[in-house]
């Protein structure tokens, strides 16, 4: 097991989102012994300054300039795909506060004791009623309102849940192709679709870590974020994937559920070794609840790993192995190269129904909503395969529930 913690002294407060804040941090003194890619090199005078994430509802104080804090900066150390963040763990001293925070208080924005900071990190809110722990047996658990609970959202609603009647479960792999599913969705019904998105816990906890999750709701692509398992800060808090669903359809207001984790995946070049192997099992729960279950496919010309050339086998996992159900398969139109590569691995005959749309209306949706999400740094442009799929996907789910009128008439069908 490795852990990297230091010392360190926050020099800036750059940006203030709800629940998070991005800190520039000037590190002092490291605590573990590792990787010294986030540390000063040899020889050098001055400590490293990097980029820090602070969630303030889970800290003892509030953020401000010149509070000494305790940095975590494992994922930096190991070279991992935290997008180059640090995470602040605590406030060492509450009472060191730089005249820039001197400053600050005078103008409201980051004061140690009152205002915006102190806000930000809930010392100013009653404490939370509920008793259903996330981040369950370490220093940093919290007790939360779940949507089941007594109480909750959906409580009683939940009493009488019979079912998801149909419902489009859009099930996705990463998080990157949450945006495009919700755009190809609004794009096909004419902005009338309602879209919930279930975050599950196989990458990022926080839902204020996704800034694509920021960036679909100021777009009106997402209505609801519903949070599940150790995965926290959602519009609602749910237990696992089932009661998520569940919750979503209770709350009456979502035409179409996409489920996929938040930032982030792990993997180990195995077959089963990697956390996007939960598409599957919300394809299953899907099923099992009675909605109409969408997996969308990884599919990638651009990535330069052969097992993630055409149609990964994080994609093949699922849907032989994991995936216990028929379920629509979303493809996008393709030609050529890219036809035979992802066919060269998934051949027809299988047992899911492939209904196949175009994508590209939903990525020039997306466009013009200005949002840009990448996948392992590749953007629509490099990657289009990617985020083709996952568009066609939001299309396909958009025909399938019931918003607009007419019959479903996909470009194309395979069985």
């Amino acid at each position: 097991m490795y852990i990297g913690l230091s010392e360190g002294v926050i020099e800036s407060v750059d940006e203030v989102w709800p629940d998070c804040v991005l800190v520039t941090v000037r590190l002092t003194s490291p605590r573990s012994q590792g990787s010294e890619g986030s540390r000063a090199s040899p020889g050098s005078s001055a400590p490293p300054v990097g980029r820090a994430l602070a969630y303030p509802g889970l800290l003892n104080a509030p953020v401000a300039v010149g509070r000494r804090v305790l940095v975590n900066t494992t994922a930096v150390d190991l070279g991992l795909g935290s997008g180059g963040y640090h995470f602040l763990g605590a406030v060492l001293a509450a009472d060191v506060v730089s005249e820039e925070a001197d400053s600050a208080r005078a103008a409201g924005c980051g004061a140690p004791t009152a205002g915006r900071g102190a806000q930000l990190a809930g010392h100013d809110r009653p404490p939370r009623p509920g008793h259903i722990m996330k981040l369950r047996y370490t220093p940093l658990q919290f007790a939360t309102l779940a949507a089941e609970e007594p109480g909750g959202a959906a409580h009683q609603a939940l009493k009488g849940f019979a079912g998801l009647e149909g419902t489009p479960v859009v099930c996705c792999e990463l998080h990157s192709q949450v945006p495009a599913v919700a755009a190809g969705a609004a794009q096909v019904t004419g902005d009338r679709v309602r879209i919930t998105y279930i975050m599950t816990d196989g990458g990022a906890l926080p839902a204020a870590f996704s800034s694509l999750v920021r960036q679909m709701r100021a777009a009106g692509l997402v209505h609801r974020v519903i949070t599940c398992g150790q995965a926290f800060g959602g519009d609602a808090e749910a237990v696992n994937i089932y009661s998520a669903l569940a919750t979503a359809f209770a709350l009456g207001d979502a035409d179409i559920i996409i489920v996929g984790m938040g930032p982030g995946i792990a993997g180990t070049g195995t077959p089963l070794g990697f956390s996007g192997i939960e598409q599957g099992q919300a394809l299953n729960a899907a099923v099992s609840l009675g909605g109409l279950p969408v997996a969308v496919p990884r599919l990638s010309l651009a990535d330069p790993r052969d097992r993630h050339y055409g149609m990964s086998h994080h994609t093949l996992a699922v849907l032989e192995k994991v995936c216990l159900a028929p379920c629509v398969l979303a493809m996008p139109l393709l030609a050529g190269e890219a036809e035979d590569a992802v066919h060269k691995r998934f051949k027809d005959g299988h047992r899911h129904l492939t209904l196949v749309d175009d994508g590209r209306p939903g990525l020039e949706y997306l466009t013009e909503a200005g949002i840009h999400p990448t996948t392992m740094g590749r953007g629509v442009r490099e990657d289009p395969e990617f985020f083709l799929a996952a568009a066609a996907a939001g299309r396909v789910a958009g025909k399938l529930s019931g918003v607009i009128s007419g019959h479903f008439a996909p470009a194309g069908v395979r069985v």
